[in-house]
């Protein structure tokens, strides 16, 4: 429950980050958009967020058409890696095999790029 609120609450702050900083927003115009989600291994929690210059929409589930999702082994490790979102910790998460990135990895940068602004 704690993940799926923690997941909720990050598309209400993209939203707001989108209207409130303009940093944010000249990060996004540059990048022309980015298609991201986050759910666990087995997706019993899921969420995807559609971000473009014009709005941010978010919403259950993982389509298939994704630039970049995050995989994590269960929620407690979602969770854990979510809280301190920084490099090392997603490089050590998928050392260990509880992080799994599917996508490029230079859309996980250009994401923690766009995460600092929040």
């Amino acid at each position: 429950m704690k993940l799926k609120l923690m997941l909720w609450v990050l598309g209400w702050l993209l939203t707001r980050a989108l209207r409130r900083k303009p940093r944010f927003r000249e990060l996004l115009g540059e990048m022309r958009g980015l298609d991201w989600g986050v759910a666990t291994e087995d997706l019993s929690i899921a969420r995807h967020y559609r971000m473009s210059p014009r709005g941010i929409e978010h919403g259950r589930g993982l389509p298939v058409d994704l630039d970049l999702e995050l995989r994590f082994e269960d929620a407690a490790t979602a969770l854990e890696v979510l809280r301190k979102p920084t490099q090392q910790v997603f490089l050590d998460g998928m050392m260990d095999g509880r992080v799994r990135l599917v996508g490029d990895a230079a859309d996980l940068q250009r994401l923690q790029k766009l995460l600092r602004h929040l």
